[in-house]
């Protein structure tokens, strides 16, 4: 196989002689087959005699050398951007200049203005056990964000220049069965943007146009930037029956602090929220929690607040054994845990009596539905119900990486924010 340049058009009249269109050919046994360029077509000014060619080139992803997978990006722009890369398989982020991403003609280029940090950016960044049997380097990180199109490929309709965006950071094949039977979110195709390609901590990210999510005007870009998180909390707490539940709220990260407010406008007639911070306690009672407690303190609070029967659903957001443990015994009899958190290695369930014998429901998150999820976090917005704004404590810039993950790290912060643009 062997690639050329031919001229589009040939023997067609062209309105300036000394623009010359090209498209790259692919010279296969059974002749040449035109590849269409990206409609981020880049001018060049040649030597003498002066003419101006549009060409496209294959370039590496964002982070360094081609991808395996089919999610390879390609770049033909010779403008450098800033990005925090995961450069090698290392401790630790790189920012540096990598070249503006280019788009398909079913995606669209987004200037990214703000990104929320999370416990994944910091599994990366450590270079923990997870992400050395997930990632591979190097790839620009980050999963949540929002921002400005600045440009669209030539087959969207519904997304134009100007619009302001956020985006489903699981892109997913859209005909796998889960796909095609409304289970989007648990498609077993997904790549993660930032994990399994070219992320958002970037001054402009591509992004294929059916996951692009448009921004009420009232809606902040740093709340667009986190709607990946609170659509894990909205998933997590409205796929239970809230209004007029008690709910116990066992973590109050981001997410499980996200979840106290969802469940406060959605009508829970009572919130107990645990947690070992005592940061994070306070930001829950901020969120709407009417008792924060310790974990050793969570089952007197349940006892008190339910006539000892136990709550109604728990969310379980921290992924702590013990916490885990605790959800199945504070439940009551047919009542219903919603997990969210991820325990870091296998642990001891005794199924016949955490489970069966108390006829509870377990229910497990992933992402958000697809876009179910996307369409509840708007309506909750828009209410002025829900704020999620209080759970935001910290901010910084992309060469800021290290301080924000030291902020995350150390406990004493709540949702970290980066600002971009």
């Amino acid at each position: 196989m062997g690639w050329s340049l031919a001229p589009r058009g040939a023997g067609e009249p062209r309105r300036n002689p000394r623009v010359v269109t090209f498209s790259l050919c692919d010279h296969r046994a059974d002749g040449p087959h035109t590849r269409g360029i990206s409609p981020r077509r880049e001018r060049r000014t040649l030597p003498s005699p002066s003419v101006q060619c549009v060409v496209s080139r294959r370039g590496a992803p964002l982070g360094g050398t081609p991808r395996r997978d089919d999610a390879t990006r390609f770049h033909g722009s010779e403008t450098r951007v800033r990005a925090l890369v995961k450069e090698r398989a290392a401790a630790g982020f790189t920012l540096k200049e990598v070249p503006e991403p280019t788009i398909r003609d079913d995606e669209v280029l987004i200037h990214v203005r703000r990104a929320g940090v999370c416990g994944t950016d910091v599994h990366i960044y450590e270079w923990d056990a997870w992400a050395q049997g997930r990632c591979r380097p190097p790839f620009v990180v980050g999963h949540e964000f929002a921002g400005e199109v600045v440009q669209v490929g030539q087959l969207v309709t519904d997304v134009r220049v100007g619009d302001r965006v956020t985006a489903e950071g699981h892109i997913v094949d859209g005909r796998c069965l889960l796909c095609r039977t409304g289970n989007s979110h648990v498609c077993p195709h997904t790549k993660i943007i930032g994990v399994d390609r070219d992320g958002c901590f970037a001054e402009y990210i591509a992004m294929p146009a059916t996951n692009v999510w448009h921004l009420d005007d009232a809606v902040s870009f740093e709340v667009g930037g986190i709607h990946d998180p609170m659509g894990n909390a909205f998933h997590t707490a409205l796929t239970a029956e809230i209004p007029g539940a008690t709910v116990l709220v066992t973590g109050c990260g981001p997410i499980g602090l996200f979840a106290i407010g969802i469940c406060r406008a959605a009508g829970a007639s009572r919130i107990i929220a645990s947690d070992v911070n005592e940061t994070r306690l306070e930001l829950a009672r901020t969120m709407g929690a009417d008792d924060v407690v310790h974990p050793a303190e969570a089952e007197a609070a349940v006892r008190r607040a339910t006539d000892g029967l136990g709550v109604d659903v728990v969310l379980e957001m921290s992924g702590v054994p013990s916490a885990i443990h605790q959800a199945f015994a504070l439940v009551r009899v047919g009542g219903r845990v919603q997990m969210l958190g991820i325990p870091a290695k296998p642990m001891d369930v005794d199924f016949a009596t955490e489970v069966i014998f108390k006829g509870i429901t377990i229910y497990g998150v992933v992402g958000r539905r697809m876009y179910d999820t996307w369409h509840q976090m708007t309506r909750f917005l828009r209410s002025g119900k829900f704020d999620p704004t209080p759970v935001i404590t910290h901010r910084f810039p992309l060469e800021a990486a290290d301080e924000a993950i030291r902020a995350i790290r150390s406990g004493a912060a709540g949702k970290v924010v980066f600002e971009i643009a």
